[in-house]
């Protein structure tokens, strides 16, 4: 049965306090009642082993690659001890186990007539008891590692794994015995990780667990929009007065009598499983609104209901999508995007625009960067981050480009298709001619009904896609909500386009727009792209890059002015490099006027400081 080698945490004579003492690495006038074997590669005269193990097992010193010094630290203000961490040998049992009182530290046996004898046994029991607490401790540990409490110091590995001579050795302690609660509880210190080694009567053999994580999810980075909107969530519950306008949430609160549909299910037992694509009344529900307000006819085997319209999409981008193959995005874009692209072992390729087009995509930038690989375009008309809606002229002539190409398919994504402002129109991308065939339209009920929380959204396009797409869900999460389904039903009974309650919602987002950009067009040196749709603004502050403030350092770049912003104003926005254009950041007026204003206000005393370091 392999072991592995027992670990001792031993504490010290008490010492004056000082920080960051160096304690000499263990030698035989350290330890003067050590085993005399211990510092010497040779095994104690009359053992009963084979003496030819002594070749192969190296002396205490030789155990580590190079010497070193344990770095003590203080215990808490007034308290003198210090503690240590020695590594022990474990070697081969003797072939009957010790008596713990019949020998003392120096393995001589003990003598009754002795006058320390009971000094002596006392300590041998120390001893004893140290020993079975090591091995108790190494075996818990055996497939991992532990941490020691050494300072910037990991221990060396051995440099010899042969069956090394004699018991396992600790050392005794003058002190009380070791509380592992308090040394983790009281003491500041940083931990190196002690590689456990496990022993077989061979050979010695590592066991080290494998962390590592698949190059598909290492590829991936993490939501900034998330990151910060976290960011900003820890620094309000700590009492800071944040101004949140990271997240993309409404503010409003899901109208009534979409909140009374889901209060009926649960009182009337709609609390089971739901059919994996969703409940034949909300399918049959979405394909009648696609029909009479986007124009495309669907069946409900054509529509997958998901637990929100993001897993809608990556299950799209995942049954389409081959390895190698190239996903096409217009730039600024959705953070997640580029990132379900590379989950599905695709590439993503980036379609720049600029403000001075509204950040529409030109359709010749885009026919030049189409090749065979090309097998997805997405777009987001209205968009996330931009708030810009592509008209159907445009929309056009992108689809005169997708036509040429046998392989490329469109994701539409629509979930912003009801807040949108006049006079811009929503185009849906599959009514337009020769589409249907080749577009997955994305959408759900999060934005325009206020029901982010309650996680619902849909996907339609050819039963050959969709069916595949259904396949996926059924193998990860299986069917969405059964209470959120019957309350997505009573949306969609809202009347046209939502009716009066998303008209309402919608009104509201649209005088935040005009006091936001008139408010943010009164600041030097900001360019600004008027958002027809959604509840984003997209300002170009790139004129202020190269700014240096006292106290925080240079702004470089939209991750940095955001940073200052949030320590300075104390607003959370989102840089634009996370969605692909580093000259601006993204603000979400997805918060009420008051909010606003207070948050220009700060923006702009904090912005006043700075000189633009390039001439406007």
């Amino acid at each position: 049965m392999p072991k592995l080698s027992p670990l001792s945490l031993k504490q010290e004579q008490p010492q004056p306090r000082s920080r960051n003492r160096s304690v000499p690495f263990p030698s035989s006038n350290f330890l003067p009642n050590a085993p005399p074997h211990l510092f010497s590669p040779s095994p104690p005269a009359g053992d009963r082993r084979d003496q030819t193990a002594a070749a192969n097992c190296p002396s205490f010193l030789n155990l580590f690659s190079s010497p070193f010094q344990l770095l003590c630290t203080p215990w808490k203000r007034g308290f003198k001890g210090f503690w240590y961490i020695l590594p022990t040998l474990t070697q081969l049992p003797p072939p009957t186990p010790p008596n713990p009182f019949q020998y003392s530290i120096s393995h001589q046996p003990l003598n009754p007539r002795d006058p320390t004898f009971l000094q002596k046994k006392k300590q041998s029991s120390k001893l004893y008891e140290t020993q079975r607490l090591s091995l108790t401790m190494a075996a818990s540990l055996q497939a991992g590692s532990t941490h020691g409490i050494v300072r910037n110091q990991p221990f060396p590995p051995l440099r010899s794994a042969s069956p090394c001579y004699g018991n396992s050795v600790s050392f005794p302690s003058q002190l009380p015995s070791l509380n592992l609660k308090s040394t983790e509880t009281s003491m500041s210190v940083r931990f190196s990780t002690i590689r456990a080694m496990a022993k077989s009567d061979n050979a010695a053999e590592a066991v080290e667990l494998d962390i590592s994580l698949s190059p598909r999810v290492n590829s991936v980075k993490p939501s900034k929009t998330v990151a910060i909107t976290d960011q900003a969530t820890a620094l309000a519950e700590a009492g800071v007065p944040v101004i949140r306008l990271a997240a993309g949430e409404p503010d409003f609160d899901t109208p009534a009598v979409i909140a009374e549909a889901g209060i009926n299910a649960i009182r009337e037992g709609y609390t089971r499983y739901s059919p994996n694509a969703g409940t034949q009344e909300l399918r049959a529900a979405i394909c009648k609104k696609l029909k009479e307000e986007n124009g495309l006819s669907y069946s409900p085997d054509q529509v997958v209901v998901s637990n929100g319209a993001k897993q809608c999409i990556i299950q799209a981008v995942l049954a389409v999508c081959s390895p190698g193959d190239e996903v096409v995005i217009p730039a600024p874009f959705w953070v997640s995007y580029p990132e379900m692209a590379r989950l599905a072992d695709a590439e993503p390729v980036i379609v720049p625009t600029s403000i001075s087009e509204n950040f529409l995509m030109d359709p010749k930038v885009l026919e030049s960067k189409l090749t065979e690989k090309s097998r997805l375009l997405i777009l987001c008309s209205p968009s996330n981050p931009t708030g810009s809606v592509y008209p159907r002229e445009l929309l056009e002539e992108i689809a005169k480009i997708v036509a040429k190409h046998p392989r490329l398919l469109v994701l539409s994504d629509e979930i912003y298709e009801h807040i949108i402002y006049e006079p811009s129109k929503h185009t849906s991308f599959a009514s337009l001619p020769g589409m249907w065939e080749r577009t997955l339209t994305v959408n759900g009920f999060s934005k325009a009904f206020a029901m982010t929380g309650w996680r619902l959204g849909y996907i339609a396009g050819p039963k050959h896609f969709v069916s595949a797409c259904n396949k996926i869900q059924s193998q990860s999460t299986s069917g969405a909500s059964s209470i959120s389904q019957k309350a997505a039903v009573a949306a969609l009974g809202l009347g046209y386009a939502g009716g009066e309650a998303v008209a309402a919602m919608v009104k509201a987002f649209r005088e935040r727009r005009d006091f936001l950009v008139k408010s943010f067009g009164e600041i030097e040196g900001v360019k600004i792209s008027e958002p027809q749709g959604a509840f984003y603004l997209f300002i170009d502050f790139s004129t202020y890059y190269g700014s240096v403030v006292e106290g925080f350092g240079e702004i470089a770049d939209s991750e940095s002015l955001c940073r200052y912003l949030l320590d300075k104003a104390q607003v959370a926005l989102v840089p634009g490099v996370a969605f692909g254009d580093d000259t601006c950041i993204r603000i979400s007026y997805a918060a009420s006027l008051p909010t606003l204003q207070a948050a220009v206000e700060r923006i702009k005393k904090a912005i006043v400081s700075l000189r633009p370091a390039v001439p406007v």
